[in-house]
């Protein structure tokens, strides 16, 4: 059975698509612990990331940069937090979270409320800066 992220890379569910390649794809969270809190993922369904081939493994990291410099230029903050946890899907993934303090980036915090209309529009101003 496919993950929901294959499900989203395939187009069977909706995402705020940020940006995308032959390998990756990269979308905003919707359960996000701040504005601009983004998800990359390979196209490739692997449960665990450190399953994936060094060179796919070392593209997403590529890939994750250049997202998180497009999300600097429009979430301000001092830094864009990396976590891995791959507990909740069975797809690896790293989150990307523009953080100001280690705190802003505990799992455990409330998550943000956005609109469909918040969420498009940062996803537009972050694309817009790749």
């Amino acid at each position: 059975m496919s993950s929901i992220f294959t499900k989203i890379v395939q187009g069977e569910i909706p995402s705020y698509k940020i940006a995308e390649d032959d390998r990756y794809y990269a979308f905003l969270d919707i359960h996000p612990l701040a504005e601009g809190h983004t998800l990359v993922i390979p196209k490739q369904e692997t449960d665990y990331l450190f399953d994936l081939d060094d060179d796919l493994l070392a593209g997403m990291m590529v890939f994750s940069k250049k997202v998180a410099r497009a999300i600097e230029k429009v979430v301000p903050c001092k830094r864009i937090g990396v976590a891995v946890l791959g507990l909740e899907v069975p797809h690896a993934h790293i989150h990307l979270i523009p953080i100001n303090s280690e705190a802003d980036i505990s799992f455990s915090r409330p998550k943000l409320q956005l609109t469909d209309e918040q969420f498009r529009e940062i996803a537009r101003k972050i694309r817009e800066e790749l």
